[in-house]
């Protein structure tokens, strides 16, 4: 899953799509000493009911573009599933 971070915001939130291929992901710690992404990881975790352990990043640590992997549980796939609908209505 590709993931553009936006650290620093009011809420954890998931703002839809960035461009065609990542997703916006506000994120409310800051972007130091890695504070910002371990609370993406918590919060993608808690969003898709998935272990923290299992959500591990591939590339982008840092940077505010991240490839992450983790495993595709019924809350992601049904995510999924409604950004894929969203994305052919527009």
């Amino acid at each position: 899953m590709r993931v553009r971070a936006q650290p620093g915001a009011g809420k954890n939130e998931i703002c839809g799509l960035y461009g065609e291929e990542a997703l916006k992901i506000r994120i409310k710690a800051p972007a130091v000493e890695g504070a910002a992404n371990k609370e993406l990881i918590k919060f993608l975790a808690k969003s898709f009911g998935v272990p923290k352990s299992t959500v591990k990043f591939k590339s982008g640590e840092s940077s505010r573009t991240k490839l992450l992997e983790m495993p595709l549980s019924e809350k992601l796939n049904a995510f999924i599933e409604e950004m894929v609908k969203k994305s052919e209505n527009n």
